[in-house]
């Protein structure tokens, strides 16, 4: 089932309307759907590279504003269609001993989702269970998503089609990587 809706996925990037197909998953992936946009995003810079900022642009607010969406499902949802949500990817056990955390640490969980392979859509939905603050959750979301998705388009618009094997193999593993460099500098600063 997941393969075919990778490959559906994958197919939106040729349509005509590509740029509303990327706003749509963009906004799903960040509240429930399981394939990311940059399925989508990389073969449409690669085939406009000209295009590449707005599609990046387009994929990052449509993903804080689903973003919200999951924000709502938490917030008002929960008991029906977000706790089935974390049943799916398996992370129900977690979320007890995660939520007295989650808001002392809130806007760093966001900004690691936004940017890591680790799902947004468990967080976006994790924000509004525990009541985390909307404005840090948006600039926390624009920030992580910004950075991600304008990282891909900037790839692909200087390197072209070489730099898209490294981007779907290595891109993701480089911004955790990231993610615990800068994490691990802040605590450093702090306790030592």
């Amino acid at each position: 089932m997941i393969r075919r809706l990778y490959d559906w996925t994958l197919s939106l990037s040729a349509h005509p309307r590509a740029l509303w197909a990327l706003a749509a998953v963009s906004f799903v992936e960040s509240s429930f759907f399981p394939i990311p946009p940059d399925l989508i995003m990389i073969p449409m810079i690669l085939a406009a590279p000209r295009k590449a900022w707005l599609i990046a642009l387009v994929a990052t607010v449509s993903s804080v504003l689903g973003g919200l969406f999951g924000y709502f499902i938490g917030a008002v949802l929960f008991d029906t269609i977000g706790q089935a949500i974390f049943d799916f990817y398996g992370k129900s056990e977690a979320v007890a001993g995660f939520n007295e955390r989650f808001n002392a640490y809130g806007a760093w969980a966001v900004l690691v989702a936004g940017m890591t392979p680790f799902p947004y859509k468990v967080i976006t939905i994790m924000s509004g269970w525990t009541g985390l603050s909307v404005p840090v959750f948006i600039v926390a979301s624009i920030v992580a998503r910004g950075l991600r998705f304008f990282i891909v388009a900037a790839l692909l618009w200087k390197f072209g089609a070489p730099i898209r094997m490294f981007i779907e193999k290595y891109l993701g593993l480089l911004f955790t990587a990231f993610v615990i460099l800068l994490i691990g500098g802040f605590y450093a600063v702090r306790f030592l």
